[in-house]
């Protein structure tokens, strides 16, 4: 039965100030009313419903100010509801399950998911209804899950136009949500991570941001005038398909030349085990014997150790991704660039080649004006994000 327009509105106006609450992790009346550009009258009786509801719950009065201390609200940590989230890259997939105060209730798992191999749309159907019974979670308490993915992703279509093919008749979201009967929606990975850096991490508060995703591909997320910017048919940010390459190796896009084939962390492990093949001295040559991690996580530990292999791999991407950055610069002209995604790891061992490239390449008047930061959320941002994406297209009806 179709609601009528007004009932809508009363909807989405709910889902709005949850969605607030679940951002911001309390609020005022008078922020609230700010935020949602809707009259604080119509703020305070929404809000009292969702009090009487056991959505919300008032927690007190704000530190004074110097005036009228308000009142401050925040979710109701007793209602349960939760929201699977899964970030995916091309060889691996992680899931953990939040609940509204982004607390894990299921640690992280991990599988190895091909994502060019027939059926595995499949494969990560199974793995996530694995993990929700693993979690003893009701079903009815999950709002759904959202899932972060590489690729030419339609948000809006529920597509992925470069991977995990299903049924020409029907959508990837479409497959995954008829298969676990909850709501599905994906998301680029990229996008998502910008979104997470401007939610909860380095872009907070900050008008004009790119977010790298350095991941087993390189990405970017870009954050113009406080909101993501997606281009006109969405896939704006393809930052790694820049001809900037001096290597003649064929990108994952079918081209040669492009950033990508230099900079993923796909890339920079192949040249650890080459390293390690080749004879050279590494602390990786045992740290690869590990099976227990990936190579990639072993790769990233051995950065932050200071091996020397590991930082001269890491050195030679991060300057081409410098290289990138500084032509983005001087389109672009951000207050802040952050590096995020795995790759963050790495941390401020990233920053000194990047910074290189850009002192050599950008006009330092431009370059002066941007800011380069390291994310705080790391790996766990696409995982961040993925739950937001839920929480985004939820009504909480």
């Amino acid at each position: 039965m179709k609601m009528s327009a007004t009932t809508e509105k009363a909807q989405r106006l709910r889902a709005d100030i949850i969605k607030l609450l679940y951002y911001k992790k309390k609020s005022s009346l008078t922020d609230l009313s700010k935020h949602t550009k809707k009259s604080l009258p119509l703020i305070t009786s929404t809000v009292n419903a969702l009090i009487e509801e056991g959505l919300i719950i008032e927690q007190g009065l704000a530190p004074s100010t110097g005036g009228r201390r308000p009142l401050i609200f925040l979710l109701n940590p007793e209602y349960k509801r939760y929201i699977v989230a899964v970030a995916m890259d091309q060889l691996t997939s992680r899931l953990t399950i939040y609940d509204l105060y982004n607390q894990q209730v299921l640690p992280t798992q991990v599988i190895d998911l091909d994502m060019t191999e027939d059926k595995s749309a499949d494969t990560l159907m199974e793995f996530i209804d694995r993990c929700i019974e693993k979690s003893t979670i009701d079903k009815e308490n999950l709002l759904g899950i959202g899932i972060g993915m590489p690729g030419f992703v339609n948000a809006e279509k529920g597509m992925n136009y470069s991977f995990m093919h299903v049924d020409n008749n029907i959508s990837l979201q479409d497959y995954l949500a008829e298969k676990l009967n909850l709501p599905v929606y994906i998301d680029n990975d990229s996008s998502l991570i910008a979104l997470a850096e401007l939610n909860f991490g380095e872009a907070r508060n900050l008008k004009d941001v790119l977010v790298v995703n350095i991941g087993w591909g390189t990405g970017l997320g870009m954050i113009i005038n406080g909101k993501l910017y997606r281009g006109s048919s969405g896939y704006a940010g393809e930052f790694s398909h820049i001809p900037l390459s001096n290597s003649n190796a064929l990108c994952s896009c079918g081209k040669r030349g492009c950033l990508e084939v230099e900079t993923s962390l796909l890339v920079m492990v192949q040249k650890a085990e080459a390293a390690v093949q080749n004879g050279e001295e590494t602390s990786l040559k045992v740290l690869f014997t590990d099976k227990s991690k990936s190579h990639l996580d072993h790769f990233l530990n051995a950065v932050i150790k200071r091996d020397p292999v590991a930082i001269s791999i890491l050195a030679d991407a991060a300057f081409q991704i410098g290289k990138g950055l500084a032509t983005l610069i001087h389109i672009m002209n951000p207050e802040r660039i952050v590096l995020s995604g795995r790759g963050a790891k790495a941390g401020k061992m990233l920053l000194p080649p990047i910074q290189q490239a850009i002192n050599e390449f950008c006009i330092p008047r431009v370059a002066e004006q941007t800011e380069i930061k390291c994310s705080s959320l790391s790996a766990e941002a696409e995982l961040l994000a993925a739950a937001s994406l839920m929480v985004e297209n939820s009504l909480f009806e």
